[in-house]
């Protein structure tokens, strides 16, 4: 059996390997041993996307861990944020999310927070996929007679809009904007329409009719052009498109352009100094930003930090170095001041509070950076041997590098949810960084790409 987690989680095919009833039942019982108090009763709370596979993997994991004797509470579909408050706002020992975020729906995956909302490191993630892998916990379940019961939270999703609601200084604070609302036939189907109408938007949502399978299909955060087609031709002040799980945002603006998550990050982190209360003036985002963050950054006097990707690893950046704002190029946004994880949602209340102070059309606010020419090209590969081990893509890679200069950069990697490899090119102009990204790809395709049969 291979490697479990990945950048985020355990990910892949639904009823294919790791993604399997009895996968996710070992993990159940893993996770119960793991966080399992030295008390007579623990409790781990389970919430979900919209997936067709999302009651299998819930009723296996719930299986495993009350066969630890651990009780398990079932949040019902609630984007993943909202089950990193839940789990650190009550006794909970843990919280787990079955979501593949904005993979496809035949994906799913899981994603498990611990007591206090904070995802978990790599060494607890290798202790977990030892407990998970081995037989261990099969062996402690067998002496467990008194086993765990199932229950439900009836008010997560108040709950949850409640805790959102508690950051915000004023009443209405969204009043006289116009938003449009793709929800991606995911999480924040229900929540996200009435927690925006509550704070006094003029909401009108699209995609919130979920049937289980088309959950992020040609919608949400990687499919905005819709949205930016209903921004336009509504008037709206500005559109947001949240991703399978919630976690994420992307942004229109009233013109119908995209704003990138550095660009959400910029416009917050303007906003924060101005209030006095980015804390440590430091800023934390991935490699993956573009150059145009760091330099805008630094126009406004911001430190700026990169990490790798994944925003648990910003997390982590964050804590150490005692910053409260960061966040990941593909949206995914972090105020450690009131949260422990990334929401789309509060990043969105955030960005209308933002926009708002600054009394300027969003459009406007987007240009406070000057997005550097980047291109993204994703190949999907059968395998993933370290990239500076194949001589003939590390040429290629230094061969661009190396025509750039100065001038732009390029960044190789792997995906950690999706058997893809990501080749990343910035540069000084939009047709010379496509010419150079596709070089790489390319190579990239001949050496390690899947091939279709003729």
């Amino acid at each position: 059996m291979g490697k479990l987690f990945g950048t985020d989680g355990i990910r892949g095919m639904a009823n294919e390997y790791p993604i399997t009833p009895e996968i996710a039942v070992a993990v159940g019982r893993a996770i119960a041993s793991f966080f399992k108090k030295e008390r007579d009763i623990s409790n781990i709370i389970i919430g979900k996307d919209t997936r067709i596979s999302g009651y299998m993997l819930e009723y296996a994991l719930v299986s495993g861990i009350c066969s630890m004797g651990v009780d398990a509470y079932l949040a019902g579909v609630l984007p993943t944020p909202g089950i990193a408050f839940l789990t650190s706002t009550t006794d909970a020992v843990a919280g787990v999310v079955i979501s593949a975020s904005h993979n496809p729906f035949y994906d799913n995956g899981i994603k498990i927070f611990k007591g206090d909302g904070f995802k978990l490191s790599d060494k607890e993630e290798e202790e977990i996929e030892r407990l998970v892998l081995g037989d261990e916990t099969i062996s402690m379940s067998k002496v467990i007679h008194d086993t765990g019961n199932v229950y439900k939270i009836d008010d997560a999703e108040q709950s949850y809009c409640a805790f959102l609601k508690s950051a915000i200084a004023q009443d209405n604070p969204c009043k006289g904007i116009k938003i449009v609302i793709d929800c991606s036939n995911g999480a924040t189907y229900r929540v996200a329409p009435k927690l925006f109408a509550d704070l006094g938007a003029n909401v009108e949502s699209i995609f919130i009719n979920p049937d289980g399978k088309n959950i992020n299909d040609n919608c949400g955060s990687q499919h905005p052009e819709n949205l930016a087609k209903k921004v336009v031709e509504k008037r709206a002040d500005i559109g947001f498109a949240f991703d399978g799980d919630g976690d994420r945002l992307i942004v229109i603006d009233e013109k119908g352009n995209v704003l990138t998550g550095d660009q959400i990050l910029l416009i917050c982190a303007m906003a924060m100094k101005q209030k006095g209360i980015l804390k440590n003036n430091l800023v934390v985002s991935t490699v993956m930003s573009n150059t145009g963050l760091k330099l805008a950054l630094k126009d406004m006097g911001v430190e700026h930090i990169a990490t790798d990707v994944g925003d648990r690893y910003v997390v982590e950046k964050m804590i150490s170095s005692r910053a409260v704002l960061g966040g990941e190029e593909s949206g995914h946004m972090i105020f450690l001041d009131h949260h422990t994880t990334g929401d789309g949602l509060f990043a969105g209340i955030r960005l209308i509070e933002a926009v708002k102070m600054e009394s300027k059309p969003v459009s406007k606010l987007g240009k406070s950076m000057t997005v550097f020419p980047q291109v993204l090209i994703n190949v999907e590969v059968k395998s993933k041997p370290d990239i500076r081990s194949i001589p003939v893509i590390k040429e290629a890679i230094k061969s661009v590098e190396t025509s750039l200069g100065k001038k732009g950069r390029v960044l190789v990697r792997y995906s950690g949810t999706q058997p893809l490899c990501r080749i990343m090119v910035e540069g000084p102009s939009i047709n010379e960084t496509s010419i150079y990204c596709k070089q790489i790809a390319d190579i990239v395709q001949e050496e390690l790409g899947v091939r279709t049969a003729k």
